[in-house]
């Protein structure tokens, strides 16, 4: 599902969000995130080492919710986690994607790409893209 009008300027103008993914038992997990669109879908970056990250690698469906600071206004995605990590991407284009994503969020480079890379690998970061399947919320296009 493409990510348009209202829709994508809500998504790039507000980075709060709550990453919901599923636990073994079937229950949901949920994580605050900082979010941005990112190559058509919505990027987010997570460790290897925490519970969502290893939800979604088990299970990729997923939600997404976007709000603004003052929560009075949402998005929420609905789809499935396509995961750049270690397994499928090599460092270089997984960091080449961390950084593009850093960018997206931030709305600039950072001061120091070397320590920046040295980071996102000794911290085992992965980028998880949210494809909605469904979108609603209070600024849908």
């Amino acid at each position: 599902m493409e990510i348009a009008g209202k829709t994508a300027e809500f998504l790039a103008e507000n980075d709060k969000a709550v990453l919901s993914t599923f636990k073994r038992n079937g229950q949901a997990q949920m994580s605050v995130v900082m979010s941005a669109p990112f190559r058509g879908g919505v990027g987010v970056s997570v460790t290897e080492t925490r519970a969502k990250y290893k939800n979604l690698k088990r299970d990729p469906r997923c939600s997404l919710l976007v709000s603004k600071d003052d929560w009075w206004g949402f998005v929420v995605l609905e789809g499935s986690a396509e995961i750049i990590d270690a397994s499928n991407t090599s460092d270089d284009d997984r960091l080449t994607a961390l950084r593009e994503l850093y960018e997206s969020i931030s709305g600039g480079p950072h001061e120091n790409w070397d320590e920046y890379n040295a980071a996102m690998l000794r911290d085992k970061r992965a980028v998880v893209i949210v494809r909605p399947d469904h979108i609603y919320g209070t600024a849908v296009s």
